[in-house]
This record gives structure tokens, sequence and C-alpha cells, in this order.
């Protein structure tokens, strides 16, 4: 994931925290609920776009062992 790509996805998670605890605090639920969609969607992008590149990850290491005659 690319550096602005995860500032992105934190900045989307902290806006989401912050509704949370706006809609908490006012006692308006569908605030909260939003907020907790919103930060719940930009954590699951997050472990989604980590997936892939720990995936990514061991395509290259395989790469290298045929490369290198393993």
């Amino acid at each position: 994931m690319g550096v602005f790509d995860k500032a992105k996805q934190q900045a989307q998670e902290v806006a989401g925290k912050a509704k949370e605890a706006v809609g908490r605090a006012t006692d308006n639920e569908e605030l909260e609920n939003a907020g907790k969609r919103e930060k719940l969607e930009s954590q699951a992008k997050q472990a989604g776009q980590d997936a892939k590149d720990k995936a990514a990850g061991v395509v290259d290491d395989v790469k290298k062992k045929f490369d290198n005659g393993a």
C-alpha cells in the first residue's frame, strides 16, 4: 500500500472514530452508527491491502528461490 493510500485510510478511520464519538456524546445513534461503519470500512480496506502486500512478498520470495536454483 502506498504512503498516500495508507494515510487516506488512516484519515478515514479517524473520521469514523470522531463521528462515532460525537454521535455517542449527542445521543445520535444514526451518526454513531455511521462512524462505526466508516471506521470498520477503513479497517477492512487496510487489512485487505496488508494481505495483498504480504501475498506479493511471498510470490517475490518464491520467484527469487527459483531464480537462484533452489
